[in-house]
């Protein structure tokens, strides 16, 4: 793929400090294997730059068509086909989710005890559809660790890939779980995305990856996104690496032995799926482009628009309303929408970007972000578990905008 970082208004010079950032700080100190950076703007691929190993025992490279788990950057594909059976009229954001799951009807709010023993009371109203997209649900994840809930989620291994759990097996246990708050007052990380999953089923008709992938991938010519890893795809598919406290890493996934090389039974639109930069940035330009990529439509644009607006109440950014050990992103001056989190204030942040960029990030240190306002996509590509081991992200976030050449930023 040919880039024209001038053309997009970027300074190939300052492009190199990037390289060289990725390079000295990270690969060569062994604290990521590798690194596939892409960078979209003004309608031109400016940056493609593949670092270091995408496979370490191996010695295979980072290839631009390199295979990876994507982990939580599923959510915004999740979302996406969500949205699109509300543009169609089967589902509104103000439905109740009991209309399509009726054993959630009388979900409570945990008030003590433990599993077996829950002592609960009735939330101030039913949970929404919007309360999924935006995680103001009351669900949780059982990584967070901090209550007898997470404890529960972590007992019944709820939305864990492997095993035999499907999704309907999944909202099952959840209906005899309680929520850790009323929905719609409190914002907490959670397994709402995969219930998302299992509604864009039940809605559609039709199973939750066939929808995927008939009205998402192939529309958009993702060929390589997907819940597994297919036979063609192996030789392209990364190593995953677990930090060490030493700040190495050990291998955490071999690709040769990987889950990933298998169907699950449990389709996590929430973390389960693998991609490319190559296909994630064709995501991206759609959501950047109001729907639309090469002539085929997915969302309108004011779905979009709306989408990546602030949904938390009141308007209010993360750190006002969160009960989460963990995020994707950096909290200060950061909102969420439907699908993924919003820039609302740029100097709570204290990184470069502008009000109203929307971003998300998976486990294994992967990270894309949207400037609807610079016409810019980034797309990062790594794999190392956790991603909170390193400011990688906000350091990427500093590089590509002092890169800039020229602005897109409407004269006033």
């Amino acid at each position: 793929m040919t880039t024209n970082p001038k053309g997009a208004g970027i300074s190939p010079e300052r492009l190199k400090i990037l390289d060289r950032h990725l390079q000295t700080r990270y690969i060569d100190t062994g604290k990521i294997p590798g690194a596939l950076t892409v960078i979209f703007r003004n309608g031109e691929l400016a940056h493609l730059s593949a670092l270091g190993y995408a496979d370490v025992e191996r010695k295979k490279p980072v290839r631009p068509e390199t295979v990876y788990r994507i982990y939580s950057m599923s959510k915004p594909i999740t979302s996406v086909a969500f949205m699109m059976l509300v543009e169609q009229g089967l589902v509104a954001l103000d439905d109740p989710v009991h209309r399509v799951i009726p054993e959630w009807r009388d979900l409570g709010v945990y008030e003590g005890g433990f599993m077996e023993t829950f002592r609960t009371r009735r939330p101030d109203r039913p949970m929404l559809m919007i309360d999924l997209l935006r995680h103001t649900s009351g669900l949780t994840y059982g990584f967070q660790q901090t209550t007898n809930v997470d404890a529960a989620y972590r007992k019944l291994k709820v939305g864990e890939r492997a095993g035999e759990t499907t999704l309907d097996d999944m909202m099952a246990q959840l209906s005899l779980l309680p929520l850790e708050f009323s929905p719609g007052t409190a914002w907490n990380y959670s397994v709402s995305t995969d219930v998302l999953g299992y509604l864009v089923g039940k809605i559609s008709g039709e199973p939750f990856d066939q929808f995927l992938k008939r009205r998402i991938f192939e529309p958009l010519g993702m060929v390589d996104t997907g819940f597994h890893v297919l036979p063609e795809q192996q030789e392209r598919f990364a190593a995953c690496y677990a930090a060490t406290p030493r700040g190495g890493m050990v291998l955490f996934d071999d690709p040769e032995k990987s889950i990933y090389r298998n169907p699950p039974r449990l389709l996590s639109g929430g973390g389960g799926m693998i991609s490319t930069a190559g296909d994630y940035l064709r995501f991206a330009r759609m959501l950047l482009n109001g729907g639309t990529l090469d002539g085929e439509q997915i969302l309108s644009p004011k779905t979009i628009e709306l989408m990546t607006l602030n949904h938390l109440p009141d308007g209010k950014d993360l750190p006002a309303l969160s009960r989460s050990l963990f995020s994707e992103v950096t909290y200060n001056g950061v909102g969420f929408g439907l699908g993924f989190a919003v820039t609302i204030d740029t100097a709570k942040t204290m990184i470069p970007g502008s009000a109203g960029d929307f971003a998300w990030g998976g486990a294994a240190s992967t990270y894309f972000w949207i400037d609807p306002r610079e016409q810019l996509i980034t797309v990062f590509m790594t794999q190392l578990m956790p991603s909170t081991t390193y400011a990688i992200r906000r350091e990427l976030r500093t590089l590509v905008y002092s890169s800039f050449a020229s602005s897109r930023r409407p004269v006033a």
